[in-house]
């Protein structure tokens, strides 16, 4: 089992040990299809982290000492959603992640679909203990979020790298944990670093595309030479092994402080949001869907429909789309233009402050 620990009994595939059914988020996967960006042709996101695939043979043989020196500091996550929340329709109720402890007070980083919703959170650290944890920020904007580990620790932590100055084809390892408890860690590197748009009003000036990627890929830590976690993984990009899209720490440095502190980041004008999932085509942008609990779900909007404009502002991409859209502040009424049957027309929403709807309330 190379570039895992040892000595631990492997479970069948889609099963956990004891014979329980895998926990698989299902996140951002079967219900969205994303595009890796305006240079980059459309790709497609398999299942979450350990659904049923033969996996090739993409771990790292031994621990490397950049690996050594993150690995203490790498849990898994276990949550429990509000089976009523809206995400837990599209993620499902149970979820598992990666995670890295940044503080030696117990905050953990991780990606914020494994957090979102939450009513209960588990975290199994290194040495085998299990403890509970708490939701406590999580980032719309970029993916993020935090928990805290309960109790007096000690947490052993990892250091936090500036991911400016990470350039293209710089050495990596992506770490992380899988739902056997098993650490994987994955050597690889930055394949490319530009601008990453999703079919749920997202996007990353600034991602890292890492490969090979990685089988646990939610939530690990991507780590450079000096064992510095640089990035976070969210999601992957096409077929085993794949890509992943790896968030940056600089998206995360500089409002740490206020998501322990208040939950959200309180700096950034909250950026108006309508609920819509869109797909890149050659056509344009065209309407996937819409968050059932979204302005946009009552706007009058059809799957098909082409999106060509906003706020009279013409627009091709999603890149374009996103652009014009987070021109203003959530609560503006936003003008969406779309072509349906040959003919355009013109859908008022008012949007609104998506973290409203996901953060946890103090």
């Amino acid at each position: 089992m190379a570039g895992a620990e040892r000595g631990r009994r492997r479970a069948p595939p889609g099963r956990a040990p004891g014979g329980r059914p895998r926990l698989v988020l299902g996140a951002l996967a079967a219900a969205l299809a994303l595009t890796a960006g305006p240079t980059a042709p459309t790709v497609e996101i398999l299942a979450a982290p350990f659904a049923r695939e033969r996996w090739p043979d993409v771990r790292s043989g031994g621990s490397p000492s950049h690996v050594a020196r993150v690995a203490p500091a790498i849990v898994g996550l276990s949550a429990r959603a509000d089976p009523a929340a809206p995400s837990s329709g599209r993620l499902g109720r149970r979820r598992f992640g990666s995670g890295v402890i940044f503080d030696a007070r117990g905050y953990v980083l991780t990606v914020a679909y494994v957090l979102m919703d939450a009513v209960a959170v588990e975290a199994r650290l290194r040495d085998g203990r299990t403890v509970p944890a708490r939701v406590v920020g999580i980032d719309v904007d970029t993916g993020l979020a935090v928990a805290r580990l309960e109790g007096a620790g000690p947490w052993p932590t990892a250091a936090l790298g500036q991911s400016r100055d990470v350039a293209e084809g710089q050495p990596t390892a992506t770490v992380g944990v899988d739902e056997d408890d098993t650490l994987v860690s994955v050597t690889g590197r930055i394949r490319a670093i530009r601008r990453f748009a999703g079919s749920w009003e997202y996007m990353l000036e600034r991602a890292f595309l890492v490969a090979p990627g990685s089988p646990a890929w939610g939530g690990s830590a991507v780590v450079d030479e000096d064992g510095r976690v640089i990035a976070v993984a969210s999601l992957r990009l096409g077929r085993p092994p794949g890509v992943d899209v790896a968030i940056p720490t600089e998206t995360f440095l500089p409002v740490r402080a206020e998501l322990i502190a208040a939950g959200r980041v309180v700096s950034r004008p909250p950026r108006p949001w309508l609920g819509l999932y869109t797909a890149a085509t050659p056509a344009g942008v065209v309407v996937e869907g819409v968050a059932p609990v979204g302005p946009a779900s009552t706007a009058g909007f059809r799957r098909g429909d082409l999106v060509v404009s906003v706020n009279g502002v013409p627009v091709g991409t999603q890149e374009e789309f996103y652009a014009q859209l987070w021109r203003g502040r959530a609560g503006d009424v936003v003008c969406v233009g779309v072509r349906r049957d040959a003919t355009v027309r013109v859908i008022a929403v008012r949007s609104a402050d998506r973290a409203r709807l996901l953060v946890p309330r103090r």
